[in-house]
């Protein structure tokens, strides 16, 4: 992950929950004046492979569900805790994160396509539907809806569960609850989906828990924070603030210094064996230089 960042960190896109939430701003708008319109827009592998190809970006606009004052508290609710992350993780890493989720649901579909393919034995041959048959094409185009970005979300949350779990959050603005158990139950949650829904439900809601399932095992070490973790980063803010008059920070990972980046906090790895300077995006989830000859 530190190799592809040092490369490919400068193009990491900063704020992305805004930015898909935004997409969903224009997915409402959409389906406010005309909500049919979205079906041109969803991704749906049939109609990619006969030339439709803006399909393969134009799914993330469709809204995950119908605008009503939930919809609108989930919304900030999530853009919180998208925004925790990418503060913890860092830009590339959550970025990382979210397109590798995206990246999943769309191979998902054609693996969802290619599925039905075979046991329908060829799309010339319709697929019978409550009792009616209906041509594979358009059997495709209604189930291409449920390959949107809701369940991405749902990953989010696990994410922030994961990473967090003893952040306690209001449930219905009243209960306290740490966050692991309402990640728990969203995982539980998740694994129903995937046992009673239909078979684009399955794989996208498989998707989703595969992009958290691989990105949690091969960051575990360094993107999940302990209270003494947060404690730590509180405190080193509060120090970095009274010694802001220090110069010539730069992080060892994606080499900005505070010249050309006045906003970022560096700090000093006391666990890297030598001198090593990070960022706040990289002192938390680095991987620690160790001693010649030491694992």
């Amino acid at each position: 992950m530190s190799k592809f960042e040092k490369r490919f960190g400068k193009y990491a896109i900063p704020n992305l929950t805004i930015v898909l939430i935004l997409c969903y701003v224009v997915g409402y708008i959409i389906q406010m004046i005309n909500s049919s319109f979205l079906l041109l827009l969803a991704l749906d592998p049939w109609k990619i492979l006969h030339g439709q190809i803006w399909r393969l970006v134009t799914w993330i606009i469709i809204p995950p569900s119908r605008l009503d004052l939930f919809t609108i508290i989930m919304l900030f609710f999530y853009y919180s805790i998208g925004t925790a992350l990418e503060r913890t993780w860092g830009t590339y890493r959550y970025n990382v994160y979210l397109f590798s989720g995206m990246l999943f649901t769309v191979l998902g579909s054609f693996l969802c396509l290619g599925f039905y393919y075979l046991v329908n034995g060829g799309s010339s041959n319709p697929i019978l539907i409550s009792g009616f048959l209906v041509p594979f094409g358009q059997f495709f185009t209604i189930g291409s809806m449920m390959f949107s970005t809701y369940y991405i979300n749902l990953s989010i949350y696990l994410a922030f569960a994961a990473t967090y779990p003893d952040v306690r959050v209001l449930l219905m603005f009243v209960i306290p609850v740490k966050v692991k158990w309402m990640g728990i139950l969203d995982g539980i949650l998740m694994v129903y989906m995937m046992i009673v829904g239909d078979g684009f439900t399955r794989v996208a809601v498989a998707a989703s828990l595969i992009n958290f399932l691989v990105f949690y095992l091969v960051n575990i070490k360094r993107v999940v924070m302990s209270p003494k973790q947060i404690r730590r980063r509180s405190q080193f803010r509060s120090e970095v603030r009274r010694n802001s008059a220090v110069t010539k920070h730069k992080c060892a990972i994606c080499g900005r210094t505070d010249e050309d980046s006045p906003e970022l906090e560096f700090r000093f790895c006391s666990k890297c064996n030598g001198n090593y300077e990070y960022c706040q995006y990289h002192l938390f989830t680095h991987e620690h230089v160790k001693a010649p000859g030491n694992r």
